[in-house]
């Protein structure tokens, strides 16, 4: 069995704010990093121009959950690579990167969906947004396919997103407010829902 890593989890825990003391400690010591607010809502994030919004990102793997799942999000020439190793020992499965909440939260309300362009490894990934700033909210998502080593564009509609909370397809949740969008997520999880 592998061995879980307590300190990423804290460390995961008090970039996503989720334990308040430490979240205040390491504020602190490291001094503040809000949230930025996004601009132009027609495009969220350009990583072909670094402009410092892969700050917004952090990995969220499955180590809040006792798995040993591994990932990294960086600033690479004109993209941003996700990077990592998805693990089922210890329970685990997934390796994603999420931004901060959105402080104020996007309003897409003028839009359909979200579009990702994306260079894949032929995996099955899965896009999710949120519109609640609870670290543990329904999460709606949007999954796609990838093709190894080819630049695709993934369009991921709003009336398509699966609600879902943990893994579970919720039936009865109010579709995604767009005008409201707190975070957003890319993951490769063992899970679909």
């Amino acid at each position: 069995m592998a061995q879980w890593d307590a300190g990423r989890f804290v460390q995961t825990l008090a970039y996503f704010e989720v334990i308040p003391f430490v979240s205040w400690l390491q504020k602190m010591v490291q001094g503040s990093t809000p949230s930025q607010p996004i601009g132009n809502p027609s495009d969220l994030f350009d990583f072909s121009n670094p402009s410092g919004t892969i700050s917004l990102w952090g990995a969220l793997d499955d180590v809040v959950m006792g798995g040993v799942s591994a990932s990294s999000f960086q600033q690479i020439d004109r993209a941003a690579l996700f990077t990592g190793n998805v693990s089922t020992e210890n329970s685990g499965g997934f390796a994603s990167v999420r931004t901060r909440n959105f402080e104020p939260p996007a309003n897409l309300s003028d839009y359909d969906g979200i579009e990702l362009r994306v260079k894949g490894d032929g995996n099955r990934y899965k896009f999710i947004a949120r519109d609640d700033e609870k670290w543990d909210s329904i999460a709606y998502t949007y999954s796609f396919d990838t093709v190894a080593d080819e630049w695709i564009t993934v369009k991921a509609p709003f009336s398509e997103l699966v609600p879902a909370f943990r893994a579970k397809t919720l039936k009865d949740a109010s579709p995604i407010a767009a005008q409201h969008l707190r975070s957003l997520q890319l993951m490769l999880s063992k899970f679909e829902y």
